[in-house]
């Protein structure tokens, strides 16, 4: 699992990048009808069956069971007005039919069936959009539980949130689908296990809890922002999975300042999409990005978001409201030359405060350099040398020898740039630093 603090606000990972996705026209008809109607309402169905089953692999299920419904009978009677509401009410009638049919949940029903009773759900009629809202962060800090392993948390959200399937999520990670399959199934049964409620938690407890949901957001963006192995350097879809659910978590939690802060710092990094790549994948640096290609609709998302978790916030800045500050610096400069280093680097510092980590420093290191030249930066960078947690991290390696070339060492920085190839996992990345290496081999040559 990556450092969570791995640079998605734009300092270590400068020339990390990332492509727009690219989608076949799907054909028309009712089962293409269902299933892009599944996968954006799959989350609102779960949610709204959870809170009857109170058990996330039993909702599941019944959504699935409303999903073989709909394929039997939208193809002979016609896709309904709202498709979304008649999958939610096909899922709720069977949850409340077996709730009914077993014993154990016999007091269950007596506290919330009348309830469901008195106040029929029409198939075709709009959902209470509070309602379904509730829910669905319910379903969230469900999935989100600390109880669960991050990589546990991550397959489950995707799964029930993000409305992947296994072999998306284990194609995505690079990991054998039986893997996340078992992750996911593991997952259910811990939380049934250990009575986790179907809730959204208050005072003390929310607090503690939303750092487990933002991180689950955070981890799945930066998955797809750098890709930890594999041949491609993006996973463009995870990132549009977790901006996604950022998106909607800000809308359902709109007091909590560090929501608003994670989805401002997702719109901003993904603004950068388009430009992030060369016609064949290859990363470009930030330097060398051609900046009219960043998407000013997502910077302008980005920057009504941070406003508003500067308006709710109530004390010093949250880690992800600094990330965010940081990736502002970049989206508001038109040009590499006019960014604003000196900001940048005051606000990792202020982050290494808040969120102590050497991967914060190593990307404080990399403001530095543009600051104050790379010669303080690489007496930072060197004091991290005999850090545990960057022993075998690619980047530590990799920004020491850009600072070696800006200092004209150009044999030590091709030693540090191999050592990085070397270490790391990404084909993409591992391909640009075998290149630094012999470009910094041919300038010994020269020189």
């Amino acid at each position: 699992m990556r450092e969570p603090w791995r640079s998605s606000a734009g300092g270590v990972a400068w020339w990390a990048v990332e492509q727009q996705p690219t989608t076949a026209p799907a054909p028309d008809g009712p089962a293409h009808a269902l299933e892009t109607v599944f996968r954006i309402e799959s989350p609102r169905v779960i949610a709204a069956v959870a809170r009857i089953v109170r058990d996330v692999g039993i909702a599941e299920e019944l959504a699935q069971d409303a999903l073989v419904a709909a394929l039997e009978q939208w193809p002979r009677d016609g896709v309904p007005d709202n498709p979304g509401a008649w999958l939610t009410a096909t899922a709720r009638h069977r949850a409340i039919d077996l709730v009914r049919r077993r014993e154990r949940y016999a007091r269950k029903l007596a506290e919330v069936g009348r309830d469901l009773e008195a106040a029929p759900y029409h198939l075709d009629a709009p959902a209470d959009p509070d309602d379904i809202d509730d829910d669905l962060l319910r379903l969230v800090f469900t999935a989100c539980h600390p109880v669960l392993s991050a990589e546990s948390r991550i397959a489950l959200t995707l799964r029930l949130l993000g409305g992947l399937t296994t072999a998306e999520i284990a194609r995505a990670f690079l990991v054998p689908e039986a893997t996340v399959a078992q992750r996911i199934v593991r997952a259910k049964r811990t939380l049934a296990a250990k009575g986790i409620a179907f809730e959204v938690p208050y005072g003390p407890e929310r607090e503690a809890r939303l750092g487990s949901v933002l991180e689950v957001i955070y981890l799945i963006f930066n998955e797809g922002y750098a890709a930890t192995a594999g041949d491609d350097l993006l996973r463009p879809a995870l990132c549009e999975d977790a901006l996604r659910l950022a998106r909607v978590l800000a809308e359902l939690m709109p007091k909590e300042p560090e929501v608003h802060a994670l989805a401002s710092l997702l719109e901003f990094q993904a603004s950068r999409a388009a430009a992030r790549t060369g016609p064949k994948g290859e990363p470009v640096l930030l330097r060398d990005q051609n900046r009219a290609r960043w998407n000013r609709m997502l910077i302008a998302r980005g920057v009504l978001a941070l406003g508003r978790a500067d308006a709710a916030a109530t004390g010093a800045p949250g880690p992800y409201a600094l990330q965010a500050a940081i990736a502002a610096c970049h989206a508001h400069a038109y040009t590499y030359e006019e960014t604003d280093w000196a900001r940048i680097a005051i606000l990792y510092g202020l982050l290494a405060a808040r969120s102590p980590s050497p991967v914060v420093e190593l990307n404080r290191a990399v403001a530095v350099s543009m600051a104050e030249g790379p010669g303080a930066a690489l007496e930072i960078v060197d004091g991290l040398a005999t850090e545990p947690a960057l022993r075998d991290y690619h980047l530590l390696p990799s920004v020491r020898g850009d600072l070696l070339v800006r200092l004209g060492r150009t044999a030590e920085a091709r030693a540090e740039f191999e050592r990085a190839a070397s270490l790391a996992r990404n084909e993409r990345e591992r391909e640009m630093l075998e290149a630094r290496a012999e470009d910094c081999r041919r300038a010994g040559r020269q020189g």
